[in-house]
């Protein structure tokens, strides 16, 4: 359950993703939670992935709570099955909840649809996510690495975008997958969508590979020719991560003075800053130049 609050906020969906898997999206999701929870933000991490990797990656048993399912389904409020520091067993970061999915999440286009078949299903996040306004200063959707039905609605629902990748030329071509996907989204009812930034992670910058995609991403991905929308904060590779996962936690809880968790603190008020300049200056476009064809197609020398 939800804490009353006489406190509204304004809150900024953020859906994060990229049309692969493996590449840093729901490590990055936790932790910049964790890190923007540390500066006194409420925040809530919505895991729409079937495979419930936020659930996990928080310690949270895939079967413990109600979540995502019911929500879509339209039986469960939003407030009445987030997952809080409050539960019994729960410890999650300083300010993050979360709303948890289950493997049943694999059978929710055909339970909606046996439902309603006059149900949209690209539209099923909007109204949920209605009711939390106010409730969180972010909220952030962890989206699977495909177009499941979940995914799309996450398009079509949020108001901004974060892309990830790993300095792997196949997570790169993904980046360009769902940009496409955003560009439908804008086109078919959510034209207040804006890709916030591309953010790299798993960054071991003595490789050449990694130096190679960064400045591909740093050239491709551009607002104006001084101006990139890859975050200049990455987050190294580090077996620190994988190691906090096991534990159910964020590395900010685990060894909080980690290098790791200063990048992701760095992370954190780099999108605060980026978000207030952009809705401070009113920009509403964002140029993207076209994709290097080999890099796109997943190649790299």
């Amino acid at each position: 359950m939800l804490d009353e609050s006489p406190i509204v906020r304004a809150t900024h969906v953020i859906a994060v993703g990229n049309q692969k898997g493996g590449v840093g999206k729901t490590t990055t999701c936790c932790h910049l939670a964790a890190a923007l929870g540390e500066l006194g933000r409420r925040c809530l991490v919505w895991d729409l992935d079937m495979n419930h990797g936020a659930t996990r990656h928080f310690g949270i048993p895939p079967e413990t709570f109600l979540g995502t399912f019911e929500v879509l389904m339209g039986e469960e409020m939003p407030a009445d099955v987030i997952v809080t520091n409050d539960d019994e067993g729960v410890e999650l970061p300083l300010n993050v909840d979360l709303l948890s999915a289950r493997r049943n999440l694999e059978k929710i286009d055909h339970a909606l649809l046996t439902k309603s078949k006059f149900i949209f299903l690209q539209d099923v996040l909007i109204k949920p996510l209605r009711s939390l306004e106010g409730e969180y200063d972010y909220i952030f959707l962890d989206t699977a690495p495909n177009a499941t039905t979940p995914t799309v609605a996450a398009y079509k629902a949020a108001k901004w975008f974060l892309l990830t990748a790993m300095p792997d030329p196949f997570a790169i071509a993904g980046l360009t997958d769902a940009l496409h996907d955003i560009e439908d989204a804008q086109n078919n009812g959510n034209d207040e969508l804006r890709l916030l930034g591309v953010l790299l992670a798993g960054v071991d910058k003595r490789t050449r590979l990694a130096n190679t995609l960064t400045s591909y991403v740093e050239e491709t991905f551009t607002i104006d020719p001084t101006r990139s929308l890859k975050f200049e904060t990455t987050i190294s590779r580090s077996t620190v991560v994988p190691q906090a996962q096991k534990l159910g936690k964020t590395v900010l809880q685990t060894d909080p003075s980690h290098k790791i968790a200063e990048q992701y603190r760095a992370l954190a008020r780099e999108l605060e800053a980026r978000i207030a300049r952009i809705e401070g200056k009113g920009e509403t476009e964002e140029a993207v130049q076209e994709p290097a064809q080999g890099v796109a197609d997943g190649q790299a020398s």
